[in-house]
């Protein structure tokens, strides 16, 4: 057996990703699912949809690659974190659409369960502050406003699950014996998680009304939780890992010991700084999760700061603006012009996530005159990707102690060369892309094939690790400093919009 399969089930797609024992993509299969947009705020997915995708692109991913299942040694999950899908036990239907991590729909519910301690009341358990990004007040939306739900759940009727254990129980059998489990890092965004003892903690389940028959098993990220099932091309196959997308972009850029980090740059940005076997807690705006737990290893905890809006403002200039026709033509857009010409774009659609966790700020551009132009306006949104990075970068030195040396980044956004010259610049340090960008699925596939052998150990997927390029920072000083204090002057003004 000579490969891995990887299914990434992302925020606007599923893929399946072969892997050969390099750790290089061999084939892909890839469809998009639609993004579902009810009310303001309001984001879904189609899970029934998701899952008839995955199939699709495990079918696509083999044909490509000209392999069968006898060819495959394991496959690993990644997923779209804090997403939540509600389905029923016996028959696999979901209950309501999939409530998406960007979905602000449950603030009053977390304005209620802030009124008795704040925003940190449970920050020491989970690692989190009580904001709408995380999963439990979702599940408690769903219970409460899908007609008899709640008393099917208390009656164990119904799953819980992210999407990767919606996943993994539908390639498993689903309602013929489907496996229900998640993994520790998906288990650590839900703040319904103990970061210490690494299980369902009942204090927390009660503040959130969410009854433990409806959650899955919590277990490793590397370890053979079963095998797909008989009406999958994959059939026999082990499943044996689970990372949630970030954690598994860290293991797929061999960040695996403390002071080692990533930056993803997809629909949002995420930057992952390791901390080893210690629990790390923030001061300044970051949240504090499990990075990775190999079979019956102690867990690797991690800081993380996560931006909702990054790739995803790409995607509005172009289907909500038309100022682009396709995501890449940004580049070639922002370029033709030498700067900004004053703009600045906060993109707070979805309230500020890390390091701000203002759930009442609202999306801005600023610094409009007659000279600006469409141009400029895409410069500006390059540009907010990287002071948004910056912000996080920032608050994990302060928090760790430790300036980083250098970047390492992976995400559809890291092929734009005038992006990573602008973030080199703004960090003031060399920023760093591998030759193997699907860094995501690879994470997944490597905790995978270690759990079977496929790998020895991590000092092999250390040495598989190559630099692809190098961005060096260019910037004067003064124009660095007075980019950011331009920058650090329109976050606030995107403050108190939403009341």
């Amino acid at each position: 057996m000579d490969y891995v399969v990887a299914i990434d089930q992302g925020t606007t797609s599923t893929r399946a990703i072969v892997f050969d024992r390099r750790g290089r993509p061999v084939a892909v299969g890839q469809l998009e699912h639609r993004q579902i947009f009810p009310r303001a705020g309001w984001v879904e997915h189609d899970p029934m949809e998701i899952w008839a995708n995955t199939r699709e692109a495990i079918g696509q991913a083999l044909a490509k690659a000209d392999i069968t299942r006898y060819d495959v040694a394991a496959v690993g999950i990644t997923n779209q974190r804090e997403t939540v899908v509600v389905w029923d036990r016996a028959t696999g239907r979901p209950i309501h659409n999939a409530i998406v991590w960007q979905d602000t729909r449950t603030q009053a519910i977390v304005d209620e369960l802030a009124a008795d301690g704040g925003v940190d009341r449970f920050a020491d358990v989970t690692g989190l502050p009580l904001a709408t990004y995380f999963s439990a007040t979702k599940i408690a939306w769903l219970l409460d406003n899908v007609e008899g739900a709640r008393e099917r759940a208390e009656a164990g009727e119904l799953l819980f699950g992210t999407t990767d254990t919606w996943v993994l129980w539908n390639l498993t059998g689903g309602a013929r014996g489907g496996v229900h489990v998640t993994d520790v890092t998906n288990a650590s965004r839900t703040l319904l998680m103990d970061l210490r003892t690494l299980d369902w903690r009942d204090d927390l389940l009660r503040a959130f009304r969410v009854p433990r028959a409806m959650l899955p098993d919590i277990r490793s990220s590397s370890e053979v939780y079963g095998t797909a099932g008989p009406r999958s091309l994959l059939r026999e196959t082990p499943i044996a890992g689970i990372l949630g997308d970030q954690q598994a972009a860290t293991f797929g850029q061999a960040a695996f010991d403390r002071g080692e980090s990533k930056n993803t740059y997809g629909t949002g940005n995420f930057l992952i700084f390791n901390t080893g076997e210690e629990i790390v807690r923030s001061r300044h705006g970051l949240i504090t999760t499990v990075a990775y737990r190999r079979g019956d290893d102690a867990p690797r905890y991690a800081l993380e700061g996560s931006i909702a809006v990054t790739g995803s403002l790409i995607q509005w200039l172009r289907d909500n603006l038309g100022i682009i026709r396709s995501a890449p033509e940004v580049e070639s857009l922002a370029a033709s012009v030498d700067d900004n010409g004053g703009v600045v774009i906060v993109p707070a659609f979805s309230g500020l996530f890390a390091p701000h966790w203002r759930p009442d700020a609202r999306g801005a551009i600023l610094g409009l005159t007659r000279y600006a132009t469409k141009a400029h306006i895409a410069r500006a949104a390059l540009e907010s990707v990287a002071f948004q990075t910056r912000e996080v970068l920032d608050a994990v030195s302060a928090d760790a102690g430790i300036t980083l040396d250098e970047l390492r980044v992976d995400g559809g956004m890291v092929a734009n060369d005038l992006l990573m010259q602008f973030q080199a610049d703004i960090l003031d340090v060399p920023v760093l892309r591998p030759e193997v960008a699907e860094t995501t699925a690879l994470g997944a596939a490597y905790a995978a094939g270690l759990a079977v052998g496929f790998w020895s150990g991590l000092d092999e997927l250390r040495s598989l690790w190559r630099e692809d390029r190098r961005w060096h920072p260019a910037m004067p000083d003064a124009e660095r400093a007075a980019r950011l204090a331009r920058w650090r002057d329109a976050v606030p003004r995107t403050f108190d919009w939403e009341r």
